[in-house]
């Protein structure tokens, strides 16, 4: 008996330059054989014995109810004929056709949702990755004493890596692999976090966060351009929105064991004075488990078969398609359909032909510098691509989509927060005690000072022993013969304060805790050096609280966009939820409170994560395999830019006035939502 799946060498076709894989009499270089491949009576499965297909009666055809196969096949057929029909069908979109027929037979089961899990993990690291910095730095600007322009920059450099890295691995997953890029990216991810964790200076920890941040940046183009190479048309738009889902539980989780584990300042240890390990940082290890966790699961997934074909290598491709086809039908109780596939048409590019020859001469050097030279070559030439005449409009529009969603959703994210900081502030300093020319001898203060202000106070031989001083400040006073001993403090100052024969003894009050000071017979022994955390609990719940609810939020927009996404449109979708979003940033004029801004904080994200979903599906499906991951990383770098304006001028009105971030962001939502009307109805279009 032969073998059907004998013939699987590659052989390249004289006229056409195709590839064809294995021998039939398929028609467009698709070949599906008629029945199942012949087989003796003995190896007839136990499914199938004593069964005859022939005779068996559909069930619906009394009803007139046509057969799913018999759908899939005129559906087939509609697309062979529309494709001879146009003199003008290129290679490209042959094989999109042939390519969409072979993933309906393969369907949709175990092996998508095995790596939904894996690729959603990478995904969840991601979103971890945008709140690891917001979560620890009011722990690290004590631990690493940094001042207000190093925090800044701490922020700022987590978008800043992820939009090089969204740039650099997004090009390179179409010229080098979705897979191999997906595995390199995470592995430096995991690395760097680890690093920063253990990294006692600024210096250090702010590379390896940037290190960190350039490898999980490439995740977000390269998972969904990867994902989506694995679904048929009808279920693409659906899972493609199940998998956003799992930015949002990388939100919630980043909330809730930074609320578990920060707080508590006992997990930790330390060696000596120089390498002191916080709870913080055991956050910051803990962070990256979602990352390990993705890592571990690429390992056993495979390439994109759609890559492996738009490169040339037919062979992996047929025997990947073959492996989601049978774990597919084995886990629903058909293991004896067989894959009947037996060959596939796909262009051989001159790009590759150049790096072949290429590679075949000169020192290992000599072709690592080739091979690197050439790759950003084709990387560069390919972002040069998305400006031709044929993706213009789609690159530009989607560009003003993606900066306008971005500008203000992470805007207002980092206003949200910043807000209710600032009300916390507010009401804090509204219940400030003042203390004015009050005389004090020979006391003992054994007692914490917080939220005070004393002014042209008299301090004589008193004794400030073991007590902790929050927010405390000392005006024109004097202090005589006094002794301060065991001192922990936080925002103190003395200012225009005479000290006199006064002995600061294991305290941390430094010399910049004395504004314009007059000393007099004043000593410091056993002063604390460097910056210490506090062992109270410093950090507000509330930041976690917020950042949780604001993740919680998020669930409905997801769902309801999944369940919709093929029912309404992405158009509809997008512009619908972006508009939306608009009409509720009004409702910001009402935030006078600290829940009311929570309020509304989830409102704005339950709406505008529908919104995140139909323009990452859109993204995906208006461009070429051969650019897709280059497209949205290009975008997603944009989305990483915008982030960083929106962000840095919202928050510069905090505390100033509402009216300037609403308006800005209502009118990016506005612009973004109009220009998303005019996109192109993707729903039934085969990627290309």
């Amino acid at each position: 008996m032969a073998d059907p799946y004998q013939n699987n060498a590659y052989h390249q076709g004289m006229g056409d330059g195709y590839g064809t894989y294995g021998e039939g009499g398929g028609h467009d270089g698709y070949g599906y054989q008629a029945d199942y491949p012949p087989q003796e009576e003995d190896a007839a499965s136990d499914a199938t014995e004593g069964h005859d297909e022939e005779d068996q009666m559909y069930e619906g055809e009394y009803q007139g109810i046509p057969h799913p196969d018999d759908v899939k096949a005129a559906q087939r057929a509609a697309r062979t004929k529309s494709h001879t029909a146009s003199s003008a069908a290129s290679e490209l979109a042959e094989l999109s056709e042939q390519y969409e027929d072979i993933m309906e037979d393969c369907g949709h089961g175990r092996f998508q949702w095995t790596l939904f899990m894996v690729l959603g993990l990478a995904l969840m690291a991601d979103g971890v990755e945008c709140f690891v910095v917001a979560f620890v730095l009011p722990s690290a600007e004590k631990d690493l004493c940094l001042s207000n322009a190093e925090k800044g920059m701490l922020g700022l450099v987590v978008f800043l890596s992820m939009m090089v890295g969204a740039f650099l691995w997004g090009g390179l997953a179409d010229k080098v692999g979705r897979r191999q890029c997906l595995i390199v990216a995470l592995a430096i991810n995991c690395i760097f976090a680890f690093l920063s964790s253990f990294a006692q200076g600024y210096g250090f920890f702010l590379f390896f966060r940037l290190l960190s941040g350039i490898g999980i940046g490439g995740t977000v183009p390269i998972v969904y351009s990867y994902f989506s190479e694995f679904l048929k048309m009808d279920k693409r738009g659906e899972h493609l929105s199940w998998l956003c889902m799992f930015w949002m539980i990388g939100g919630i989780y980043a909330s809730f064991t930074a609320w578990g584990i920060i707080p508590r300042y006992g997990w930790g240890f330390s060696m000596g004075t120089e390498f002191q390990f916080h709870s913080w940082r055991v956050f910051v290890l803990v962070a990256a488990l979602p990352a390990i966790a993705s890592l571990v699961g690429l390992t056993f997934m495979p390439e994109s078969p759609r890559f492996l074909l738009e490169n040339a290598k037919h062979d992996e491709a047929w025997m990947i398609l073959k492996q989601v086809h049978d774990t597919n039908w084995r886990a629903k109780g058909q293991p004896e359909k067989v894959f009947t596939v037996t060959h596939i048409k796909a262009p051989k590019t001159a790009e590759d032909e150049f790096i072949e020859i290429q590679a075949a001469t000169g020192t290992a050097v000599q072709r690592w510098a080739v091979r690197s030279l050439t790759l950003s070559k084709l990387v560069f030439r390919n972002v040069a691509s998305l400006l031709s005449a044929e993706l213009r409009f789609a690159t530009l529009f989607m560009a003003i989509i993606w900066f306008c969603m971005a500008f203000s959703y992470y805007g207002l994210s980092v206003w949200f927060p910043d807000m209710i900081k600032h009300l916390q502030n507010e009401e804090y300093a509204s219940k400030v005690k003042v203390f004015h020319r009050e005389r004090v001898e020979n006391f003992h203060f054994n007692f914490s000072l917080e939220n005070q202000i004393h002014k042209e106070g008299e301090y004589i031989r008193d004794k400030f022993i073991k007590i902790e001083m929050k927010s405390v400040k000392f005006e024109d006073s004097l202090f005589e013969d006094c002794h301060f001993e065991d001192i922990k403090s936080t925002d103190t100052v003395f200012e225009n304060c005479t000290i006199r024969s006064t002995v600061f003894y294991n305290t941390d009050l430094w010399e910049e805790k004395f504004i314009n000071c007059k000393m007099e017979n004043t000593t410091f022994e056993h002063n604390k050096h460097g910056c210490h955390l506090d062992t109270v609990e410093e950090n507000d719940v509330l930041i976690y609280l917020v950042s949780f609810l604001g993740s919680l939020a998020v669930l409905p927009g997801n769902i309801i966009s999944a369940l919709f996404m093929e029912k309404i449109g992405r158009v509809k979708i997008i512009g619908g939820s972006m508009l939306i979003s608009a009409g509720c940033t009004f409702f910001l004029f009402l935030s006078f409170s600290q829940s009311a801004i929570i309020a509304l904080q989830c409102l704005f994200c339950g709406v505008s994560v529908a919104a995140w979903n139909g323009i990452e599906v859109v993204t995906v499906e208006l461009y070429p395999a051969s650019k897709r991951a280059t497209a949205f990383g290009v975008l997603n770098a944009l989305c990483k830019l915008a982030a960083v304006l929106g962000s840095s001028i919202f928050a510069s009105f905090v505390g100033i006035t509402k009216a300037i971030p609403i308006l800005l962001s209502f009118c990016a939502l506005v612009c973004g939502g109009l220009v998303a009307l005019k996109l192109p109805d993707t729903r039934e279009k085969i990627l290309q």
